[in-house]
């Protein structure tokens, strides 16, 4: 109660606001686009379907002895004899056209196509999302000089263009590494193009002007300010096009210029078992559906982070 005296001011008891708690202090922080987005996601059920189905061929592809006790490339697991045959006992998949075990081949398949789609991918973002970053940034000749470039590689039809590289350098001894370049050469402008209209987008805020006013250089505004604020869009077209790289791998591989015979890949055992789909259709159908399974999972992935992200879709 307040102090009241005769012929006194009135004297106001003295405020003790009480300190809010940490937990308080963290719930009033304003919330961000990446904080939405992972409160979206994570009542996704593409999302959760997509990521499960990832994580368990990510640990099929590092751990495939978790999954087949038989390993392919030892030649005294196949028996011609027992070629094509149907499932039976530890075999649940049946034998190939060479008598091998189709359950462990396509197992181990999983390591390449993985390996291919996710390190074209990272390369091709890292390549695509630098140039899209400093063509949109500093704008002029410098954009002008790698559009034209960026149109002339989106002439050249992904598969053809890839296949004239495969075939060129196909006894250079780089192995998978050659589908991951020849995939990558052809698979960057996307990235470019989404990156550069992100960041002639973000240039014009309040917030980069406000940097500039206060003397920050052009790398701290295109790292600190640019960077994160066009990321977005980037991470959507990255994580759909995964899928498509993987896709793309299997194409050349049965095209005869993608992952080397000596390697194991879907994309291999679907060539090698075309030949003979009348007669023995199961060493084909296996790894097609392996293959679309984890095509469709990284499109279900990249669809359920593009519906987080997009403040349109909200």
């Amino acid at each position: 109660m307040s102090d009241i005296r005769p012929g006194g001011p009135v004297i106001a008891p003295e405020e003790n606001p009480v300190p809010e708690s940490p937990q308080k202090a963290k719930a009033a922080k304003p919330a961000s686009l990446w904080t939405d987005a992972w409160h979206d996601l994570r009542r996704n059920p593409v999302f959760i379907i997509s990521c499960g189905i990832i994580a368990v061929l990510v640990v099929m592809a590092v751990w495939p002895s978790l999954f087949s006790p038989l390993d392919p490339f030892d030649a005294r697991t196949c028996d011609l004899v027992t070629a094509r045959q149907g499932p039976s006992n530890g075999h649940p998949f049946g034998r190939d056209n060479l008598g091998c075990d189709l359950y462990a081949r396509t197992v181990y398949g999983a390591a390449n196509s993985l390996v291919i789609g996710i390190s074209t991918t990272i390369a091709a973002a890292i390549i695509g999302g630098l140039a899209g970053l400093i063509a949109g940034f500093f704008g002029g000749k410098t954009d002008t000089v790698a559009s034209r470039i960026t149109e002339i590689f989106f002439a050249i039809p992904s598969i053809l263009g890839a296949l004239l590289i495969g075939s060129t350098f196909r006894d250079s001894g780089f192995g998978i590494w050659l589908v991951v370049a020849a995939l990558t050469i052809l698979g960057w402008p996307m990235t470019f193009r989404i990156m550069r209209a992100a960041v002639i987008t973000a240039k014009n805020q309040d917030f980069v002007v406000a940097a500039k006013a206060l003397g920050a250089g052009s790398g701290r505004i295109m790292f600190r300010h640019l960077l994160p604020n066009a990321l977005a869009p980037v991470i959507v077209i990255t994580t759909i096009n995964l899928g498509g790289f993987i896709a793309a791998e299997a194409a050349l591989s049965y095209l005869g210029v993608g992952v080397p015979p000596s390697e194991i890949s879907w994309g291999l055992m679907i060539s090698d078992a075309q030949r003979r789909f009348l007669d023995a259709p199961l060493p084909l159908i296996f790894p097609a559906v392996f293959l679309s399974i984890t095509v469709l999972a990284f499109i279900m992935l990249g669809d359920a982070v593009r519906d987080a992200l997009d403040p349109k879709l909200r």
